[in-house]
């Protein structure tokens, strides 16, 4: 896609962006090799690797596929951003089916988890983004070419593998990473608000109870998908595994406390209603940017001291 940086927003950061991206050598989040140089080769490499996989997956049509894998996936796909054209449509459906079953069979101590769907599609729409002027979140994608449609699904796979690969053990049997974070997540709220979980405990809130989903599809579900985009990219800027692992349980501490005041003045019931309807919906990029300025700063006093946690 090509930026006119006179045109965007902000264009002295466009332009900065196009300059370190001019660089012989660019760390482009383990997806890419870093020398310019090897990156079509690359790029082409990975991409038939996955056409050859899918192929071979589907030489037999959805029959020749796990018939119980494929289900679950096959019924969780509808339930995607349902709020969202883009993944209603069915040319759209049938790129993240393809996209989780090759992943899925590539990772058996996993396997398919569900939450994992709703993790593919920001990565889906800004590959779509670079080949629409239109807004991606309402086009059909049935009316690109089969060649760049392809493209956008096969490198949206490996960004989804390099993303999981930091938080695999997210997705194994009894899934310790969500465990650990959670965890994590409720000793910070201690230490960042006391009232706030004094007041959870007294009302009988266990962290587990509304933080799973946080962890499990990274607040996808409690913001807009234009949100998550803005937020991936401040992960992605700390270190994939680590901003998807670490960083995730600073924000969603950040974000918990932002609603220090509603909470306190509800009882068990009433939490539960407010933490599982969020008023995000009209959030921008510059309430997100606060969300992360927050979390940062609670990583700066908290990351690298963790006694202060005990």
């Amino acid at each position: 896609m090509n930026i006119d940086p006179d045109t965007t927003h902000d264009p002295i950061k466009t332009k900065k962006f196009k300059d370190i991206l001019s660089q012989p050598n660019v760390d482009l989040a383990g997806y890419l090799p870093c020398n310019s140089a090897r990156r079509v080769t690359a790029l082409a490499q990975k991409r038939k690797e996955y056409s050859d996989s899918v192929a071979a997956s589907y030489s037999r049509g959805t029959a020749g596929l796990d018939q119980a894998l494929w289900h679950q996936i096959h019924i969780d796909i509808p339930r995607t951003n349902p709020g969202v054209p883009l993944y209603q449509y069915e040319a759209t459906q049938l790129c993240l089916e393809r996209i989780l079953y090759q992943w899925a069979i590539r990772h058996p101590a996993s396997g398919y988890v569900q939450g994992i769907n709703d993790l593919v599609t920001p990565i889906f729409e800004v590959f779509l983004s670079a080949y629409i002027d239109d807004n991606p979140e309402e086009y059909d994608v049935s009316q690109l070419d089969p060649t760049v449609l392809s493209v956008i699904e096969a490198d949206s796979f490996w960004c989804l593998s390099k993303l999981l690969d930091g938080i695999q053990d997210n997705y194994t049997f009894a899934q310790p990473g969500i465990q650990r974070q959670v965890a994590t997540l409720k000793d910070l709220v201690s230490r960042i608000d006391a009232r706030l979980a004094n007041h959870l405990q007294q009302e009988g809130i266990q962290f587990i109870q509304f933080a799973f989903r946080w962890m499990n599809c990274l607040l996808m579900r409690e913001m807009p998908l234009r949100s998550t985009v803005r937020m991936w990219d401040t992960y992605l800027a700390e270190g994939s595994s680590e901003g998807f692992s670490e960083f995730h349980v600073y924000v969603c501490a950040a974000f918990l406390v932002k609603w220090s005041d509603q909470l306190q003045a509800q009882d068990f019931q009433g939490i539960m209603i407010f933490l599982q309807q969020l008023p995000t919906q009209g959030w921008n990029e510059k309430d997100v940017e606060l969300l992360l300025s927050e979390a940062y700063m609670w990583k700066t006093l908290f990351h690298n001291a963790p006694s202060h946690l005990k």
